[in-house]
C-alpha cells in the first residue's frame, strides 16, 4: 500500500507540474489518494514489522510531510488547499503518533509527559488553524486535559468523565479561557474563531471538573505530588489508606458541600458577565452548567422522594422557556435576525 501510494503520489505531482488546467482534477485525487495510502501502508508497516525504528520514523516523516503542506498552506504550491490541508493532518497524525510511540518506548512520565500532552496540544492548534477548520482546534483540548489526566473511560456498561484534580482543572481550563478570551478581539477574526473555540471548550471542561468536585469534593494534589491512585499504587491498600490520609492532613481539602455553593457563585457570575458583554456562547453555557448543577443537587438530596422528579420534569418546561426568549433577546440587541427555532 505504501509504495502505490508513493507512485500515485510521485504521479499526482507531476501532472500537477507537468499538466494543464484541464487534468487538474486528476492530478489532485492522485495526490491525495497516494499520500493517505503512503502515510497509513507507512504506518501500519513500520509499526508491526520494525517497532524499535517505528516511533523515530513516524515523528520524522510525519513531521516533514506536514511541514511541508503546512508551508504550502501558508505561501502556496502545486496542489489545492483542500489536498494540501488533509495531507497535513494525515502527516500530523503520524507525527504524534510517532510521538506517542517514543514516549512509551522510554517510559516518559511526570514532566515529559506533560510536555508531550503540551506540545501535542499546540501541534493540533496551529494545524486547525493553517486548515481553517474549528474541529480541528477543537481536538486541543483533549491533549491539554490529559496534562492533568482529566478525560473519560468506559468500564462495563459506562462510560464516565473523570477529573482526578479538579481544582487544578478548573485552574488550567479557566487560565486557558481567560486567555482566548483576551485575545480574541486582538485577533484577526480568521483566528479568533479559534481563539473562542478554544475558550469554551476550557469553560465546559472546567465546569465538568467543578461538577467532579461538587460531587466528591477535592484532595489538591493527590494524585500529582501525594500518594497517588490507590488501584495505581505499590503499597497495599491500608498502606495507601494511611498515606492518602496523612496527605489530606497537610494539604487544601475542599468539601463536596463548599464546591457546590462555589461553583453555582462562578456559575452566576459568568452568566451575570457574558451578558453584560454580549457573549451569547458563553452565557448559554453557563445557563446549562447551571441547570445541570441544579438537577444534580436535586436528586442528589432527594433522590428517594417521588416529587423532586416531578418538580424537576416540570421545572424543565419554564427553564427552557426562558433560555429561548433570553437568546432572542440577545439577537434583537445586537440586531441579528432572530434565528432560533
Amino acid at each position: 500500500v505504501a509504495v502505490s501510494g508513493t507512485l500515485l503520489l510521485i504521479l499526482g505531482l507531476v501532472i500537477l507540474a507537468k499538466g494543464g488546467e484541464m487534468v487538474r482534477m486528476i492530478g489532485n485525487a492522485l495526490a491525495l489518494i497516494g499520500a493517505g495510502m503512503l502515510i497509513g501502508g507507512a504506518g501500519l508497516e513500520l509499526a508491526d514489522k520494525y517497532p524499535d525504528q517505528a516511533g523515530a520514523i513516524m515523528t520524522a516523516g510525519g513531521g516533514l510531510g506536514g511541514g511541508v503542506c503546512g508551508r504550502a498552506l501558508v505561501w502556496g504550491g502545486l496542489t489545492t488547499r483542500f489536498v494540501q490541508g488533509a495531507i497535513l493532518l494525515m502527516g500530523l497524525a503520524l507525527h504524534l503518533a510517532g510521538v506517542g510511540v517514543l514516549a512509551e518506548q522510554y517510559q516518559v512520565a511526570g514532566a515529559g509527559q506533560v510536555l508531550i500532552f503540551l506540545y501535542a496540544a499546540v501541534a493540533i492548534a496551529v494545524a486547525g488553524w493553517l486548515v481553517d477548520l474549528l474541529f480541528v482546534t477543537a481536538l486541543a483540548i483533549l491533549p491539554i486535559a490529559k496534562m492533568l489526566d482529566t478525560g473519560t473511560g468506559y468500564f462495563h456498561a459506562a462510560y464516565v468523565f473523570f477529573s482526578p484534580e479538579p481544582t487544578l482543572t478548573i485552574l488550567q481550563m479557566g487560565g486557558l479561557t481567560a486567555v482566548m478570551l483576551w485575545l480574541a478581539p486582538r485577533l484577526a477574526e480568521r483566528a479568533a474563531r479559534h481563539a473562542r473555540t478554544l475558550a469554551i471548550l476550557g469553560f465546559i471542561v472546567a465546569n465538568l471538573s467543578a461538577l467532579v468536585g461538587s460531587l466528591f469534593g477535592d484532595v489538591v494534589g493527590e494524585t500529582i505530588w501525594g500518594p497517588g491512585w490507590g488501584y495505581d499504587s505499590d503499597m497495599s491498600f491500608e498502606e495507601w489508606e494511611a498515606a492518602s490520609k496523612a496527605f489530606a492532613a497537610k494539604t487544601l481539602v475542599i468539601s463536596d458541600h463548599v464546591y457546590s455553593v462555589l461553583w453555582a457563585i462562578a456559575l452566576i457570575a459568568v452568566a451575570a458577565w457574558s451578558a453584560h458583554g454580549g457573549k451569547r456562547v458563553l452565557f448559554n453555557a453557563a445557563l446549562t452548567f447551571a441547570g445541570i448543577h441544579a438537577y444534580t443537587q436535586l436528586f442528589e438530596s432527594f433522590a428517594d422522594e417521588p416529587l423532586a422528579y416531578v418538580i424537576g420534569g416540570f421545572a424543565a418546561i419554564p427553564l427552557a422557556w426562558g433560555a429561548w426568549r433570553l437568546n432572542r433577546w440577545f439577537l434583537a440587541r445586537e440586531g441579528q435576525p432572530e434565528r432560533l427555532e
